[in-house]
């Protein structure tokens, strides 16, 4: 009973530390992202959606270089589906309304359907190659230097119509942006390191453990990210961060620890995740298209990912 406690207080702390740290990392990024003058929307997508899925790309890299690379598929594909169902859904309930007026239709929607098509078809197979890992960083590159190239950098004046000057450099950013990531490191290293030791002594699946309770916790940040922003009445950043962190889930988050070693993909977890995944994108996809999310749907959103974790400890 000792060594459950034990563990369970590690698992507990680490993933604080891990969390918190890729809040402050959040943080230093939104405030630099802020100083070069980019919308909220892209701020979203490129910069906070990267920071708060850092939590998953650590823990990902984590256990592959400890032998337990099983638990990268279910931390991935668990995580894009809590940040669709439960975190769009807790956002859309408490926002009651979200209006998106970031012409999403023309470059972040297609990718973020066909970044869980391309995953799905790549995993069918039950292996993932560095070819195919490679592939994936390509593509996420591409559609980042698209997404900077086409933001609005920097503000007009309504008088002169310049650009507004820049204010001060955000040294305090850059070095708490260091900071965080020794935090995020090792905050990963002792998490991944309980979920071993907690799989073993339940004898439960490390996939299960890391598709549902990690995946929970790695998409607190995103959680925590969308519940200000709707509360600041900016929904569509929480929109953006959701569909920026998915897509850098599915083709960073599952690449970059294929490059550390061979990745395990669980059966058991294989099919039901993958559903999961590509039809809470579908769905999330025939939403968005009237530019707004309505509280039911949010309701809706919340049920589907009820049924997921019931389905995925065999509940229902």
């Amino acid at each position: 009973m000792l060594e459950i406690l034990s563990w369970l207080g590690i698992f507990a702390v680490s993933l604080f530390v891990l969390v918190k740290s890729s809040d402050f990392f959040t943080d230093s990024a939104e405030k630099i992202g802020i100083f070069l003058k980019f919308p909220p929307f892209v701020v979203g997508v490129a910069i906070v959606s990267i920071g708060t899925s850092l939590p998953e790309l650590m823990s990902s890299v984590v256990a592959v270089v400890q032998g337990s690379s099983e638990i990268v598929f279910g931390n991935v594909v668990g995580s894009n589906v809590a940040n669709i169902f439960l975190i769009i859904g807790i956002a859309a309930i408490i926002a009651k309304q979200i209006h998106l007026k970031y012409e999403i239709a023309s470059v972040d929607l297609p990718l973020f359907v066909g970044s869980a098509f391309l995953l799905s078809l790549m995993l069918i197979t039950g292996q993932f190659s560095i070819g195919e890992a490679l592939l994936c960083i390509l593509a996420y590159i591409v559609y980042l230097m698209y997404t900077m190239q086409h933001s609005e950098i920097g503000t007009l004046d309504e008088e002169t119509g310049q650009i507004i000057e820049r204010g001060k450099v955000p040294v305090r950013a850059f070095i708490v942006l260091l900071l965080s990531v020794v935090g995020l490191y090792f905050g990963a290293d002792y998490t991944v390191m309980s979920i071993v030791k907690l799989s073993e002594i339940f004898n439960v699946g490390k996939e299960i453990i890391a598709v549902s309770v990690l995946a929970i916790g790695t998409s607190l940040p995103e959680l925590m990210v969308s519940i200000v922003c709707v509360r600041k009445g900016n929904g569509e950043m929480a929109v953006g961060n959701v569909i920026g962190s998915n897509i850098f889930n599915a083709l960073m988050v599952m690449s970059i620890p294929r490059l550390f070693g061979v990745l395990t993909i669980p059966e058991r977890t294989l099919w039901e995740g993958l559903l999961e995944m590509v039809f809470g994108t579908i769905l999330m996809f025939f939403v968005v298209q009237d530019k707004q999310i309505t509280r039911w749907e949010g309701y809706l959103f919340l049920i589907f990912y009820a049924w997921f974790i019931a389905q995925i400890f065999n509940l229902v």
